[in-house]
């Protein structure tokens, strides 16, 4: 088979032969062998620019010498002289020398012999008397020159006695108490807020309940839910210390979690 040769120009001489040679088809197969030899010129010149300039510039950069001829005029200034130190005050005198005069008294001898009971009457003592600090819940009457005044003075709550205040019940009942009367706040919910919420309160030396304060919480309405269950709480079991019942704090953590 024989194999003809054709370039370009004579390709697209044949192929517009007889046809319209005005037509853009034409001109624009004439003109792409120029057209692309030109845009691989300006390509590559904009290639070899983008990677020259920076290793120009940081050339030029390193070469740059800058002399920055500057007088700088130092005046020195004496020190401001510190004022001087007032004198110290004169020591304060001796104080006068006291004599210490003592004087003696014989002894008196006596034939009646003195009784000794062993005991110091009231009138020696000056209408003193020794009483015991009061350990219960005590009542402090002031004097007023209108009318007494009453003012209930409580001791402050033990923290450890030797029998602790508990819920009447025990510790299940406690939980149960707890877990049917606790409603889990909404913003809670919304915001997925779980944890402990840390409750101090005071158990009375009758059982009771009160100062019910919130030592450590995790917002979102919960620590208020906590402090509304505990001041709801029964009477508890008060606690004791030398067989009397004695007002105890009492911490509770109550745990808030979502199912």
């Amino acid at each position: 088979m024989k194999t003809i040769n054709l370039n370009e120009e004579q390709f697209n001489e044949i192929v517009f032969e007889n046809r319209n040679k005005e037509y853009g088809a034409y001109a624009l197969r004439a003109a792409y062998k120029k057209r692309m030899m030109v845009a691989m010129s300006i390509s590559i010149t904009l290639l070899l620019l983008a990677v020259t300039f920076p290793l120009i510039a940081g050339y030029i950069n390193k070469n740059k010498i800058v002399n920055d001829d500057k007088n700088v005029s130092v005046t020195l200034l004496d020190a401001p002289e510190k004022p001087d130190a007032p004198p110290p005050p004169p020591p304060p005198p001796p104080p006068d020398v006291l004599e210490q005069k003592v004087k003696f008294t014989a002894p008196v001898v006596v034939n009646d012999s003195i009784e000794d009971n062993g005991s110091l009457n009231q009138d020696f003592l000056g209408g003193q008397t020794n009483t015991a600090p009061p350990t219960e819940d005590s009542i402090v009457i002031i004097e007023n020159t209108d009318s007494p005044v009453i003012v209930e003075v409580k001791p402050p709550p033990f923290i450890v006695v030797e029998e602790m205040p508990n819920y009447p019940g025990g510790d299940d009942l406690r939980i149960k108490f707890i877990s049917e009367n606790v409603v889990y706040p909404v913003m809670a919910k919304e915001s997925n807020i779980q944890g402990t919420v840390y409750v101090t309160f005071v158990v009375e030396a009758d059982g009771s309940i009160t100062d019910v304060k919130v030592l450590r919480g995790i917002g979102g309405g919960c620590d208020e839910e906590a402090l509304r269950v505990v001041k709801m709480m029964p009477k508890w079991n008060a606690g004791k210390q030398s067989g009397k019942n004695v007002r105890v704090q009492f911490n509770l953590p109550i745990k808030f979690t979502l199912q």
